[in-house]
């Protein structure tokens, strides 16, 4: 250490002693006095001039799924950092809780879609516990640049630096220079930083790509509703188009809107409780026969057109559709069961696994409306067009033209060029986690039951793979048992996409999660339920509990008592054997 740097940690103490307030250390002076070193992460080279620091009193959020109402101050910074021979410049952002605030923890946040952060909208999760909370661009030029925009160079030259950024460096620089900024900032010198993550959906894939890699860099992570086994993920959004050009059917959205709605009346009292929650597709997998919704009438009002939701997410901008009215058809059923079931290649063998019955309105399957002929047509899923021609094929296209000509072999073989392609990147399947076990580190994985963007089964797939791998010669309730002590799965009832779901408003939702990891970090408090609230609906404001993989929600004495039980054949619903691939699919 120089003696310019001794003194300034020197004056950074001494300020900490004197009871700093937020206006003291909320300036770009003391921040610079205490940003990470060179040694801190080599190659890793800090830039002062970019420091930027402004505090921020009486901010407000609420109506948030990942925390909980509140109100607090805190010192928004930003800096940037580059790395040695790459001449490249990747800007970090932290909040930092006011001193009075601070609790000793930190958490690192990720992204969604093809997003490696969230904006501003994770960060507050951290301030309200008393963490540092951090968030990255990954160098592709600022906040609200994604990936899908820099992933190649040019026609058929991919940008590796910009994949390898998203898959798993830029989360992991984001973390250990966050953590070391955090000590210094607050002048903890050897008092125990306890880290955490936590993210959904891109943000849950930048998680565990931490969790498989970094054994010791975070105390606890939160993964929900992972975009893992990236290839898969993202041509299974094709799926549900190629199901309906190969049955040669294409039904309007009210008609598998329809069904679905009649999937969540018939399966709700399933769990033994009629609360317009679907508590146990897999009760409704196994008893709910979708032929009993043949003839039934749907109506649906005109709509006018939408924006979406921007760059990054797969639920895109929408046309006006006219007003539709009708009776379901066994063609409709036919194309809804064949989602359910999966994609399987042209003889029959398992690909990959898709959504639960009861999942919010087949969305990949929307199709869109022709004035000029005046029937509904094939519509091109976007998400998954923009990955096979810009992730697959290699082209500057934001879609493809058409799928003509693709059959499920074809899904098949995009899937296996992207796994290969991305398998030491984006995949992010890898099961053998003993390290992250080894170092003390605990998981929290949760993901929404009706899902409608990544399948909910598939992160039963990988808590299965992992437990499979680690503990290969113990029982199944032995394993699962073993494995409670540092990595639980929680399947949320009736949850859509990384949020409560308007279908099934009055299902639970785990907003608190963040302070069940902490009180499982430092203080020992392992969680045999997941604490949720109802964040919409007629029960807003309820707390329930959810039940940790593999026991399954029941309830009794009219719906007022909620057991968790085991049951072997609805677990047997959520296990798949993709025997379309002569390689072992974590």
């Amino acid at each position: 250490m120089t003696a310019g740097s001794m003194l300034a940690l020197t004056a950074a103490v001494a300020l900490w002693q004197q009871n700093a307030t937020l206006n003291d250390v909320c300036t770009a002076a003391y921040v610079k006095s205490a940003l990470p070193s060179s040694s801190t992460y080599p190659g890793v080279v800090v830039n002062p001039a970019s420091v930027l620091a402004n505090p921020v009193t009486n901010a407000n959020v609420s109506g948030e799924n990942f925390f909980p109402d509140a109100t607090f101050d805190y010192c928004n910074v930003t800096f940037a950092y580059t790395h040695t021979g790459r001449n490249d410049t990747v800007n970090v952002r932290y909040w930092l809780p006011a001193p009075a605030s601070f609790k000793n923890r930190y958490l690192s946040t990720g992204g969604g879609g093809y997003a490696i952060n969230s904006g501003y909208g994770d960060l507050p999760g951290g301030i309200i516990y008393g963490a540092t909370a951090g968030a990255t661009d990954a160098g592709f030029g600022n906040f609200s640049t994604n990936l899908d925009a820099v992933n190649l160079i040019a026609n058929n030259t991919v940008d590796w630096e910009r994949i390898h950024m998203f898959g798993y460096e830029a989360i992991h620089e984001l973390s250990v220079l966050g953590k070391a900024f955090t000590k210094s900032f607050f002048a903890m010198n050897t008092t125990k930083l306890y880290s955490y993550y936590q993210g959904c959906s891109e943000g849950g894939r930048d998680g565990w790509s931490q969790v498989q890699r970094f054994a010791d860099e975070w105390d606890g992570a939160i993964t929900g509703a992972p975009a893992m086994r990236f290839a898969f993920q993202q041509t299974q959004h094709l799926y549900s188009n190629i199901v309906e050009q190969t049955l040669n059917y294409y039904p309007p959205p009210c008609e598998l809107e329809m069904i679905t709605n009649l999937t969540i009346a018939a399966c709700d009292p399933m769990d033994g409780k009629t609360d317009g929650v679907v508590s146990r597709s897999d009760l409704c997998k196994l008893n709910f026969n979708l032929n009993s919704t043949v003839g039934q009438a749907y109506y649906c009002a005109a709509t006018s057109a939408s924006s979406g939701m921007g760059s990054g997410s797969p639920f895109g901008a929408s046309a006006a559709t006219p007003a539709q009215n009708g009776t379901i058809t066994a063609q409709g059923v036919a194309v809804a069961q064949t989602i359910i079931d999966g994609l399987k290649d042209l003889s029959g063998k398992q690909v990959y696994l898709s959504y639960q019955p009861g999942a919010v309105s087949f969305d990949d399957a929307k199709t869109a409306f022709n004035n000029v002929s005046n029937k509904w047509e094939l519509s091109v899923n976007s998400f998954g067009a923009e990955f096979i021609a810009r992730f697959i094929n290699d082209q500057e296209l934001e879609t493809l033209p058409n799928l003509n000509n693709v059959t499920y072999d074809t899904l098949k073989g995009w899937i296996y060029q992207g796994w290969q392609k991305y398998a030491d990147t984006l995949h992010t399947t890898w099961p053998d986690l003993t390290a992250f076990q080894a170092a003390g580190g605990k998981v929290l994985h949760f993901h929404g039951e009706s899902d409608n963007s990544i399948p909910t089964a598939s992160s039963v797939h990988y808590h299965e793979s992992v437990r499979n791998v680690m503990y290969p010669n113990m029982s199944f309730n032995d394993s699962s048992a073993a494995m409670s002590d540092w990595y639980q799965l929680y399947l949320v009832p009736g949850a859509a996409h990384c949020a409560a779901n308007t279908n099934q408003p009055n299902g639970p939702f785990p907003q608190t999660n963040l302070a069940v990891m902490i009180d499982w970090v430092e203080k020992g408090i392992k969680p045999t339920t997941l604490n949720a609230t109802v964040l919409q609906g007629s029960n807003k404001g309820q707390n329930e509990q959810i039940c940790a993989w593999p026991l399954r929600p029941m309830w009794s004495n009219n719906g007022t008592t909620m057991n968790c039980e085991y049951d072997q054949a609805s677990i047997n619903t959520w296990l798949y054997t993709f025997d379309a691939f002569k390689m072992p699919v974590y």
